[in-house]
């Protein structure tokens, strides 16, 4: 778990040096969504976490009706084009709810349209930045902690959205 270095100091002379334990491959994979309320007047960020594993269709599916159970109002999803999105089991069960949730595909190559890029980019230089975790719980658990608080931080989610190129009218 070699940690994202975002700044270090030591005195002059000295080379800067971050322990860490081990070079373990073990992390934790976020999926995240950026909720704007109908109105417009309330943004909300909601995240699933997964230990050791990659997000595939079957994980996605479940964060998904997550937030269909979650959010009891007709959603507009906008996502980037990760071909877990657009494959199984994904493609058919947005056919079958396209009553409850409509989908659209960012163009291919464009982090710069897709807010959630600029939550990923916070929490990993900002919270995250130089934490070297010795297990896979304390990673967790911090991830659990700075998720939890930027979902709940509507002013840093608003700039997220306005800083995107995406255009979102916003009151």
């Amino acid at each position: 778990m070699a940690p994202l270095v975002r700044r270090t100091w030591a005195p002059r002379g000295h080379t800067p040096v971050l322990i860490q334990r081990g070079r373990s491959r073990r992390k934790v994979s976020v999926i995240g969504a950026l909720v704007i309320s109908p109105r417009r007047r309330r943004v909300r960020a909601y995240f699933g976490l997964l230990p050791d594993a990659n997000f595939d269709g079957a994980s996605i599916l479940a964060f998904l009706k997550e937030l269909c159970r979650s959010l009891r109002v007709p959603i507009t999803l906008i996502w980037d084009r990760l071909s877990a999105h657009i494959g199984e089991p994904i493609a058919p069960w947005l056919v079958r709810n396209r009553h409850r949730l409509r989908a659209y595909l960012l163009p291919p190559y464009a982090p710069v349209l897709n807010p959630v890029e600029l939550i990923w980019g916070h929490t990993k230089s900002n919270p995250l930045a130089n934490f070297a975790p010795n297990e896979l719980d304390e990673l967790l658990a911090q991830t659990q902690m700075a998720t939890l608080t930027i979902s709940d931080d509507e002013p840093l989610l608003r700039s997220f959205l306005k800083h995107c190129l995406l255009s979102l009218r916003l009151r």
